[in-house]
C-alpha cells in the first residue's frame, strides 16, 4: 500500500477539517447567544493560518507573524470585552490561536503535528467539567507528590552522569532509573488503593496494596486486626495476597533490568504467588464491611527515593565485595539478612550482573524468604485473635522457598 502524497490541496482539505473540528466543540459547549465563535469562525480561523503560511512560501516573510499579532489583537479585544460583561476566561482565545497556528502547520510541518494538537486541544476542552471534578478530588499532599515525581523523572534524572565510578562500577544514572521506576510502581499503586481499596474491601486493598509496599500492607493490616478483632480473618487474608503480589511485582521489576534473570524466575516467582493465594483464601472469613488499608501512605516521596538509591548503591558494593571474597556462595548468607529489611534495592542489585549465574537466582528467593518470614512477625505479633494462622501459613510459605530456590 502506497504511503499518501500530502499535497498543499490535500492539506488545506486537513486544515478545514481541523478548524471544523475544533469549533464544532466550541459552538456544543458554548450555546450562549453572546459567544459567537462556533464552526465558522474556527475553520476561517484555521484556513487564516494556512494562508498565512501559504505567503510565507511566496516569499512574504512577515505573514507568519503579523497574523499571529493580528489574532492576538482580536483576541484581547474579545477578552476585554468579556470581562467587561463580568464573563472570565480565555480559554476560547487559546483555542482560536490554536487553531491559527495548527492551519499554519498543515502546510509548514508533517500532518500528524497539527493532527496531534488539534485533536489533545479538543479533548481537553471537552473535558473541562471532568477535569475541574479530578482536580477537586487531587489533596494537597497528592499534588505535591506529582510535582515530586517530575522533580525526579524529568530534572534529577537527566543531568545524572551516565557512567561508571569506582572498581563496583556505580553508574548515577542507573541507579537514578531502578529508584524511578521503582518509586512509580508503587506512585501508581496508591492511587488504585484509594480509588478501590475502601469500596472493594480489604481483598482488594490487599492486592492493590501488595504493589505499594507488602511490608505496608501486613502492618497495616495488622493494626485493623489489632483494633476491630472480628476482621481479623479478613486481615489475614489481605496480607498474604498483598505478599503474593510482591512475587509478581519484583518479576516485573527482574525483567526490566536484566530479562535473562527474568526468565530464569518466571517459573518460581509465580509458583510462590500462587502458594500465598492458596493461603489467603483457603481461610475462613466473616463477611465485613469493606475497609481500606487506610494506613498506607503515598509512597512518592523524595526522601525515600534517596534512601532506596543509597540502598541500591549499598548492596551493588556489598555484593561486589561478599563475592570478591567468598564467592557467590557468600551472596546467599547477605540475601537472608537484608530480605529482613528491604529485597527490591538487593534484588534488582543482582539482578544487574552481566551474566546469568543460579546461585544469585537462588540468593534472590532466599532474600524473598527472610522477608516472608519478617511480614509474617510484624502481622503475627498485631492481630492476635489469627497470631497462630498467621506464623502456621508464613511459616510454611518460607519453607517452601527452599526447594523452589535451589530446584
Amino acid at each position: 500500500m502506497e504511503s499518501i502524497v500530502w499535497t498543499p490541496e490535500l492539506r488545506l482539505v486537513v486544515a478545514l477539517a481541523l478548524g471544523v473540528l475544533i469549533g464544532l466543540e466550541r459552538e456544543r459547549s458554548r450555546p450562549d447567544p453572546l459567544h459567537n465563535a462556533g464552526v465558522r469562525t474556527y475553520a476561517l480561523a484555521s484556513l487564516f493560518g494556512y494562508a498565512a503560511a501559504f505567503l510565507w512560501k511566496l516569499g512574504v516573510a512577515q505573514a507568519p507573524g503579523l497574523a499571529l499579532v493580528s489574532i492576538a489583537g482580536f483576541g484581547a479585544i474579545s477578552y476585554w470585552a468579556k470581562s467587561r460583561e463580568g464573563r472570565g476566561g480565555w480559554t476560547s482565545e487559546l483555542a482560536i490561536l490554536l487553531t491559527v497556528v495548527s492551519g499554519m502547520l498543515c502546510l509548514l510541518a508533517d500532518v500528524w503535528i497539527p493532527m496531534a494538537l488539534v485533536i489533545l486541544g479538543t479533548v481537553l476542552l471537552q473535558e473541562k467539567q471532568e477535569i475541574q471534578k479530578r482536580v477537586g478530588l487531587l489533596e494537597q499532599q497528592e499534588f505535591l507528590a506529582v510535582l515530586k515525581f517530575l522533580l525526579v523523572t524529568c530534572i534529577v534524572l537527566p543531568v545524572l552522569p551516565n557512567h561508571g565510578y569506582t572498581q563496583f562500577d556505580l553508574n548515577p544514572a542507573t541507579i537514578w532509573k531502578i529508584v524511578v521506576m521503582v518509586s512509580s510502581v508503587g506512585f501508581a499503586g496508591y492511587f488504585l488503593v484509594k480509588k478501590l481499596g475502601g469500596r472493594t474491601g480489604l481483598w482488594v486493598s490487599g492486592l492493590v496494596g501488595g504493589i505499594v509496599s507488602s511490608t505496608a500492607v501486613a502492618v497495616a493490616t495488622g493494626r485493623i486486626a489489632q483494633k476491630s478483632p472480628e476482621k481479623s480473618t479478613a486481615a489475614l487474608q489481605a496480607t498474604l495476597l498483598g505478599s503474593s503480589v510482591m512475587y509478581l511485582r519484583i518479576l516485573a521489576l527482574v525483567w526490566i533490568v536484566s530479562p535473562a534473570y527474568g526468565l530464569a524466575l518466571s517459573v518460581k516467582l509465580p509458583i510462590l504467588c500462587a502458594i500465598g493465594v492458596v493461603f489467603a483464601i483457603t481461610v475462613r472469613t466473616q463477611t465485613v464491611r469493606n475497609e481500606s488499608v487506610g494506613s498506607l501512605q503515598n509512597p512518592f516521596e523524595v526522601g525515600p527515593a534517596m534512601i532506596f538509591a543509597a540502598f541500591f548503591a549499598l548492596f551493588s558494593v556489598a555484593t561486589g565485595f561478599v563475592r570478591s571474597l567468598f564467592g557467590t556462595s557468600g551472596l546467599l548468607v547477605l540475601a537472608l539478612i537484608v530480605g529482613l529489611v528491604d529485597i527490591d534495592p538487593f534484588t534488582l542489585s543482582i539482578a544487574r550482573a552481566s551474566a546469568l549465574d543460579l546461585t544469585l537466582v537462588a540468593a534472590i528467593i532466599l532474600a524473598m524468604l527472610s522477608n516472608t518470614v519478617a511480614k509474617g512477625v510484624y502481622f503475627g505479633t498485631l492481630a492476635a485473635p489469627v497470631r497462630k494462622q498467621a506464623f502456621l501459613r508464613y511459616g510454611i510459605w518460607a519453607l517452601l522457598h527452599l526447594p523452589i530456590a535451589f530446584l
